[in-house]
């Protein structure tokens, strides 16, 4: 079997050509992006010949379809956040409960039947945390979904040097019931967003709390 021979280094093309071809290759791709890509993809035109052979008009064309595509996808959503909130509904509580009289806990104080509603939107691999500021054996009816993908969630309270963890959740999209306050302090929902989407978040309450917030 015949091997053809290895060229000679007198054969081989010199540093310099190499270099020149090199260069010659990268100033061709620069003037085709200026005039090509840059005017037909995103009616970007600095030299004007986009223009002259009809180019930018169909950047032009491709921009706005773009720009339609992604209002229409932003409508959407906010057609989906409306419905899905509008879906939800807490009960009403007794928020006169009183805590029991062995933990010597002073009675749940809270504004009867306050109603609160929140909505956050998280990026993928973003946190958000929110509180409802309760009395101990106070009751708050609760509700909360996840428009656009599924989050985990880790409910719990803290407060006057007390933590406690009421559960955890992973890839839910909702839930609804009553955070009775195991003592004075903030209760509430961790979530964390670990899908690849943005994800928003609505969270209603209604009962024995005297603020929603969100933390820090």
């Amino acid at each position: 079997m015949y091997n053809s021979n290895i060229p000679s280094k007198s054969e081989l093309p010199s540093t310099g050509k190499l270099i020149t071809s090199t260069i010659i290759a990268m100033a061709t791709a620069g003037v085709l992006l200026v005039t090509v890509v840059l005017p037909s993809e995103y009616a970007i035109d600095p030299t004007g010949v986009g223009r002259a052979l009809g180019l930018t008009e169909m950047g032009e064309i491709k921009t706005q379809l773009a720009e339609e595509a992604t209002a229409d996808r932003a409508a959407d959503k906010a057609t989906q956040i409306e419905a899905a909130a509008s879906r939800m509904s807490v009960g009403e509580v007794d928020v006169q409960e009183t805590a029991s009289e062995a933990d010597g806990a002073a009675p749940a104080k809270a504004v009867a039947g306050r109603e609160d509603e929140m909505r956050i939107t998280l990026a993928p691999g973003e946190g958000a945390e929110v509180k409802l500021v309760m009395k101990a054996g106070g009751k708050s009816n609760f509700a909360w979904t996840a428009v656009g993908g599924p989050v985990n969630v880790d409910v719990h309270g803290d407060g006057g040097g007390k933590s406690i963890s009421y559960k955890k959740d992973r890839n839910v999209t909702k839930d609804d019931g009553i955070i009775t306050a195991a003592f004075d302090g903030n209760h509430g929902w961790f979530w964390r967003n670990r899908g690849n989407a943005s994800v928003t978040l609505i969270i209603k309450a209604q009962g024995a709390h005297s603020e929603m917030k969100r933390a820090a």
